[in-house]
């Protein structure tokens, strides 16, 4: 006799002699016979379309960063000349690329430049951001055209950034020399004096990276709650309290991906270098980029073996960089 007040899952069968069995819904055993039947398909669906969605990624990161990384990596192993590149049998000469480039007394100026360069670009490029982000959470009339036209060195070319420092850094007809001139300041040869020509295209390059830096540090001031700062001024935190003690520590974690960001830019940087002085003269602005780019292109017998050295080396400051900062952001995760 069968018990139909039982559950759907589960019905309990009485048998001849009295005793009562459990026995399975058949709309249960339809359900397993079905999945059976499909050989298992419908558990590891989402799985499939996990990996659906994740090959493309995959793909791309695999044919332009990973195939591009060996690439040069190859380059970087194997005596490389310009018959050898066309042919493909370039002799593998292990890593006397690394250590002619280490030995040649380029490499030691080069180093020193780039960190000058990257070290005075992050700093003045994250204290003038912070500075005009923390002046523009003000709401005030003409704001938000003035935060625009801040924008605009991040948003020309490149190029045409470039070209615009060399013309108003001219020792002869600059607009800096001329106003120089005008308040009785001797002329300063900004890019062809070896003591100016660094100092030039850091001062470009903080003018073009400035933009990001307010952007990023804009919207991180955004998520601080308006609370905080209304609770310090009723204890009678005066503003530089208030930025010390709240603004700053908060922005923290925006502070630390901008200077990120801002590293593995800033040691790439070849165009604004390049376009205004080429390293020159006599090396005084030369930077491990530029220093790659003229060991592989800019001479009439190239040696692409020591510029891929080169370049996998900037590869691996930029990566020691960011896994420390990988490192520190876990360690504030669990703390």
């Amino acid at each position: 006799m069968n018990d139909t007040a039982q559950p759907p899952e589960q019905r309990t069968v009485r048998g001849r002699d009295g005793a009562v069995t459990a026995a399975p819904s058949p709309g249960r055993d339809r359900t397993a016979r079905d999945r059976t039947a499909r050989g298992g398909r419908g558990p590891r669906s989402p799985q499939w379309a996990a990996w659906g969605f994740l090959t493309p990624v995959v793909v791309y990161l695999g044919v332009f960063y990973a195939y591009p990384l060996y690439r040069n990596l190859d380059l970087s192993l194997r005596d490389y000349t310009v018959r050898s590149f066309v042919d493909g049998d370039a002799p593998f000469t292990g890593f006397a690329n690394y250590r002619a480039v280490l030995d040649d007394p380029t490499f030691r100026p080069a180093l020193e430049h780039t960190v000058l360069f990257t070290a005075a670009s992050l700093l003045l490029q994250y204290g003038i951001g912070l500075a005009l982000a923390v002046f523009f959470t003000r709401h005030f009339r003409l704001s938000a055209t003035l935060r625009a036209l801040f924008l605009v060195p991040w948003l020309l070319p490149l190029i045409v950034s470039a070209s615009t420092w060399s013309w108003m850094l001219n020792s002869d007809s600059g607009v800096v020399n001329s106003v120089l001139h005008w308040v009785g300041i001797s002329p300063v040869n900004w890019l062809t004096s070896p003591s100016w020509s660094l100092v030039s295209v850091t001062v470009a390059n903080i003018w073009i990276g400035i933009p990001f830096n307010l952007v990023v540090l804009h919207s991180g001031l955004q998520g601080i709650p308006d609370s905080l700062y209304e609770a310090a001024a009723l204890d009678g935190a005066n503003p530089w309290q208030r930025f010390r003690h709240i603004t700053f520590p908060l922005l923290r974690p925006v502070s630390a991906i901008t200077l990120l960001l801002g590293l593995v830019y800033t040691l790439k940087v070849f165009d604004i270098i390049w376009i205004m002085t080429r390293g020159g003269p006599v090396d005084s602005s030369t930077t491990l980029a530029t220093w790659s780019y003229r060991l592989g292109f800019g001479s009439l017998l190239p040696a692409f073996g020591h510029g891929a050295a080169v370049g996998n080396l900037l590869v691996l400051i930029a990566l020691v960089f960011g896994l420390v900062y990988i490192r520190v952001q876990r360690k504030q995760a669990n703390a």
